[in-house]
């Protein structure tokens, strides 16, 4: 049976977990929602590793084959170190910059990287634009607020629309070729960001390169298929019943418009 876990701070890990449903159909997933400490933008590092390290203990307790920290906050600060003290693979996400670079180098534009303010203070962020020589066509914006929407279910609201209104107000929106979603949370904004940008932007992020890299883990362990697909939800304040439901449905939304 292949069991594989996944990891977030709450409900944005639902979007990598959408892509791994279409490759890797037939397992038995679990999935860790940590939303007593969300957002996780706005803890320090300490805390942010203390609360994934219980989550790691809690994929460790129930033996999993792998785990995705569906989170770019949590993988910026902890991902070096859970591999060092946990013996399943652990995958973790990286904003998609090197493909938006590539693609907007050709183009003569700019990159724009939304996340959140501590994944876009981590040294392994600013080393990645460093390796990509991309200093002067990147630039970066914190949008913490749309991890709180998300978390109360509001993708298509006055008050979002409203709120990236104002954020993206001082930019020169034609000067960007791509937007980089640098939080799993992001893609359930997707149609609302479009609107924001011309048609001619093009949206980044990293699910689908996590996805196709737990796959390719998980066939070099050898570890064959479960005989269908089962997720079970694991979320930290106890209110599983009405949010089971909620996840479920948002899940099932998602992966009809991927």
């Amino acid at each position: 049976m292949m069991k594989i876990g996944f990891f977030d701070s709450g409900i944005g890990g639902l979007t990598v977990l959408g892509h791994a449903l279409k490759i890797l159909p037939f397992a038995d997933y679990t999935y860790y929602a940590d939303i007593e400490h969300l957002p996780y933008g706005e803890k320090t590092k300490k805390e942010v590793k203390q609360y994934v390290q219980k989550g790691m203990d809690y994929m460790a307790k129930i033996k999993v084959d792998a785990v995705v920290i569906a989170c770019n906050t949590a993988t910026s600060v902890t991902v070096g170190e859970l591999r060092k003290n946990y013996s399943f693979p652990i995958i973790g996400m990286e904003p998609a910059v090197k493909p938006a670079v590539a693609y907007c180098k050709e183009r003569g534009k700019k990159v724009l990287v939304l996340a959140t303010s501590l994944t876009l203070r981590e040294e392994k962020f600013h080393q990645l634009i460093h390796r990509l020589d991309a200093i002067e066509m990147v630039d970066t914006m914190a949008l913490g607020g749309l991890v709180k929407f998300a978390e109360v279910f509001k993708f298509d609201t006055s008050d979002v629309y409203q709120y990236l209104q104002k954020k993206f107000t001082p930019l020169a929106i034609p000067d960007y070729g791509a937007v980089v979603l640098g939080c799993t949370h992001f893609p359930l904004f997707s149609k609302v960001l479009q609107h924001s940008f011309t048609k001619e932007t093009v949206f980044f992020d990293g699910s689908v390169g996590t996805t196709n890299h737990l796959a390719d883990i998980l066939k070099q362990k050898g570890i064959a298929p479960s005989v269908d697909d089962k997720i079970k939800f694991v979320i930290t304040n106890g209110k599983l019943p009405p949010n089971d439901v909620d996840y479920k449905k948002i899940l099932q939304t998602y992966l009809h418009n991927i």
